[in-house]
């Protein structure tokens, strides 16, 4: 089972598949270590109580 993940760069701000399967990863554009999770841009609503 392939598990993969969207991360986008903070050096060079390109989107990254990565292989989630390794502990070292690396932007394959720029070399960067440090990437972070992209999020889809959905609103939740919550019901306050």
């Amino acid at each position: 089972m392939i598990v993969m993940g969207n991360y986008r760069c903070l050096k060079c701000g390109k989107v990254v598949q990565v292989d989630l399967r390794y502990e070292k990863v690396r932007c394959p554009f720029c070399g960067n270590k440090v990437l972070v999770k992209v999020r889809p841009p959905v609103i939740k609503r919550l019901k306050a109580r």
